[in-house]
């Protein structure tokens, strides 16, 4: 088992609470604050478990580089 700190939010929205990672876009939702919370970390446990499981089938990333670009909009 691997074990991954998570910086989370919590916040009522209607009738529910909306948990959310803000290191990534997962997040739940509960009838209760603490409901939210713990379907929260099952959402994470999911998500880093299949993260893992892509991660393992990827090639290794050889000296990547930033670069700015410039994007016309209207």
């Amino acid at each position: 088992m691997r074990k991954i700190n998570s910086v989370n939010v919590v916040w009522k929205e209607g009738e529910f609470y909306v948990a959310k990672s803000l290191i990534n876009s997962v997040s739940s939702f509960g009838s209760t604050k603490n409901e939210a919370i713990k379907n929260l970390d099952e959402a994470l446990s999911l998500y880093y478990e299949d993260e893992q499981n892509i991660m393992d089938n990827l090639s290794k990333i050889v000296s990547p580089e930033l670069f700015t670009s410039e994007v016309l909009y209207a």
